[in-house]
């Protein structure tokens, strides 16, 4: 486009090992923030509309993000140049959402979690369409391997649950929305025209709003937002804060450094991590059998972590 900036290889943050390191570890807490979410999006789910719960948490989000960058980090936030990117990118997180919480309402959160372990591995066709990004051999090794410890997490070591995986509705209907998500990452790295990232990031937020609008209104009006719990309104603050700003902010940051497989593939460990989190909270620990499918995922990501990208 013309009025791109003139910058050379826009995709590419020629980052050194310790950045390398740094991101490593930004997409760690990615998946640690994404699996506290998962009990407050339910429990905030069961006692409002998915699509008024989403256009809450980006509306919440979008304030926050405004009031942070013009009081505490001094940003001007400017109109960005070419606004598709941004309205490409929001359209397809509005679809990732949006499909998560109707795929909910004909399978359960383990058939979907099965159907989200797809995602790193579309992400690395999508990387290579995208940005010609070609993920190593050994790399796609680590992410297959890492791929088969996170199933055996999310079916809890039960092998009959998973020979009787029936691929229905809602397994369909979330598919979709993994392949919008696993487009993002590359997505991010290739529309990114060397604008400061919290510019860069507000805008990406505002367009995922914009999209969320016409089905998210008519559920909100629908709702009486008086009789709404208080843990609904944590729950969405949690969502719109952590699980929005913060979680994007580290995505974006990763994804300038590492591959777009490397990126995507802590999304395995989130499973392993609310399995954690139940048991911390007093809600059970799982079998020794469930642990080793997590140890299983932990040691594909640390020797996908250790190959040259």
């Amino acid at each position: 486009m013309s009025d791109a900036p003139t910058i050379a290889n826009p995709h590419t943050v020629h980052a050194t090992g310790h950045e390398k390191l740094k991101a490593h570890f930004a997409m760690m807490l990615f998946a640690v923030l994404i699996a506290g979410s998962f009990s407050l999006g339910g429990l905030a789910a069961t006692r409002m509309p998915g699509f008024a719960v989403n256009l809450m948490r980006y509306a919440v989000a979008i304030g926050a993000m405004a009031a942070f960058g013009i009081w505490f980090l001094k940003v001007e936030l400017r109109f960005p140049s070419a606004p598709w990117r941004f309205l490409l990118l929001g359209g397809l997180m509005a679809v990732y959402m949006s499909t998560m919480f109707k795929a909910l309402e004909f399978t359960s959160p383990v058939s979907t979690g099965a159907v989200f372990t797809l995602m790193p591995l579309i992400s690395a066709g999508f990387a290579w369409l995208f940005i010609r990004q070609v993920t190593r051999p050994a790399v796609m090794a680590s992410l297959i391997i890492a791929a088969a410890g996170a199933i055996w997490v999310i079916f809890r070591g039960d092998i009959d649950a998973i020979l009787s995986f029936d691929v229905g509705a809602g397994e369909v209907i979330f598919f979709v929305g993994v392949v919008c998500h696993a487009a993002y990452a590359p997505l991010l790295r290739k529309f990114n025209r060397g604008e400061q990232p919290f510019n860069f990031a507000f805008w990406a937020v505002a367009a995922t709003l914009l999209w969320l609008i016409l089905p998210g209104v008519p559920t909100i009006r629908a709702v009486e937002l008086a009789q709404v719990p208080g843990i609904v309104w944590f729950a969405v603050a949690y969502l719109a804060i952590v699980t929005t700003v913060i979680t994007f902010l580290l995505l974006q940051y990763a994804s300038m450094r590492l591959p777009a497989p490397k990126v995507l593939a802590y999304g395995y460990l989130t499973p392993s991590f609310i399995i954690v989190l139940e048991g911390l909270l007093g809600h059970g620990w799982v079998h020794l059998s469930v642990v080793a499918g997590a140890l299983v995922t932990a040691c594909g990501l640390l020797v996908m972590a250790l190959l040259p990208d």
